[in-house]
């Protein structure tokens, strides 16, 4: 829509679009690749994707921490390997302001860690709210570490998930400077620090000097 294909609003063609990529023509194979290709293929710079990931779920000028994450995580724009809606929004216990760049890259840093030694339980994603929550869920915290402990036949400590999370993400960063990402792929799309979205006309203003201090750990 963005390149003319068609026009935006119209659901009708969206689906149309949907059933070249099940037809495998030249146009679907281009969409089927993703919005990064597509983007490229049409010369369109207004692409939301980071390191040629697509973004899903969120507007991160909207939601600044989703924006820290999806700019800094080395799987590319993913709001579950960080996910910061919780601290963003009030109503959902946030103690952050979601329009400000104050407190997000560190936000973000926690989410992250705790995700990426959350993935290599094999739990739910959906289990982390959970066992972050010490005020409505405090046992669920506790009861994860026993039952980690009781699987690997000592115990496990907060202190020694937080470090299983670092070295993960260390090992994902230094997988993607083989693979020759650096501190330019951390970032959002140009045009969402330029462009202001609606209703609140806001932009994502976290420095890139921030973004660069998330990893120093």
């Amino acid at each position: 829509m963005e390149a003319g294909v068609k026009k935006f609003g119209d659901a009708k063609g969206a689906l149309e679009l949907l059933e070249e990529v099940g037809k495998g023509t030249s146009l679907g194979r281009i969409l089927g690749s993703g919005a990064w290709v597509t983007g490229k293929v049409f010369g369109i710079t207004r692409v939301p994707a980071v390191k040629r990931q697509g973004m899903a779920a969120y507007e991160p000028r909207a939601i600044h921490g989703i924006g820290v994450t999806y700019a800094t995580t080395p799987m590319g724009a993913d709001h579950t390997a960080g996910w910061t809606v919780g601290r963003n929004l009030a109503s959902m216990g946030g103690d952050l302001h979601p329009h400000k760049s104050e407190g997000q890259v560190d936000a973000s840093r926690e989410a992250q860690i705790t995700v990426a030694a959350m993935d290599s339980t094999g739990l739910c994603n959906f289990v982390n709210p959970a066992i972050g929550d010490t005020a409505g869920a405090p046992e669920a915290g506790p009861a994860f570490l026993e039952m980690m402990g009781a699987l690997h036949g000592s115990p496990v400590s907060l202190d020694d998930l937080k470090a299983l999370g670092v070295k993960i993400l260390k090992l994902e960063r230094e997988f993607n400077a083989q693979a020759g990402f650096t501190k330019e792929d951390d970032r959002l799309p140009e045009f969402m620090k330029q462009e202001k979205i609606p209703p609140h006309n806001v932009i994502f203003t976290v420095p890139d000097e921030e973004l660069d201090r998330l990893f120093n750990f």
